[in-house]
């Protein structure tokens, strides 16, 4: 697992309203692009609010069991609740921030 946030020190001392995990199987192209989407997308919507926790299901396999994780890249809001899951590279901005609950539903 591996934790990317934004570096200031001030921000990690309080817990992030948004806390977010991202599963992905190894170094695959789809999985970069849902890792770049997903920060292009908190640091313009979400600055300075959210946590982003990278599993590779690779490297732990057993995590998949924990968010009922059936297809990689899926993107799983832990907090705010209730939970949320987004499958796919997130490249389509609308969806991902209706999905996350960050945009109401046009």
């Amino acid at each position: 697992m591996k934790k990317v946030a934004p570096a200031a020190k001030a921000e990690r001392a309080a817990k992030p309203e948004w806390q977010l995990r991202l599963y992905v199987a190894g170094q695959t192209a789809k999985s970069a692009a849902a890792l770049a989407n997903l920060k292009r997308l908190c640091e313009t919507h979400l600055a300075g609010r959210y946590e982003i926790e990278l599993v590779d299901l690779l490297v732990n396999p057993k995590l998949a069991a924990g968010d009922q994780i059936l297809a990689v890249p899926t993107l799983v809001r832990k907090f705010p609740e209730p939970i949320r899951k987004i499958i796919g590279d997130l490249s389509n901005e609308e969806r991902v921030l209706v999905g996350l609950d960050v945009k109401p539903i046009p």
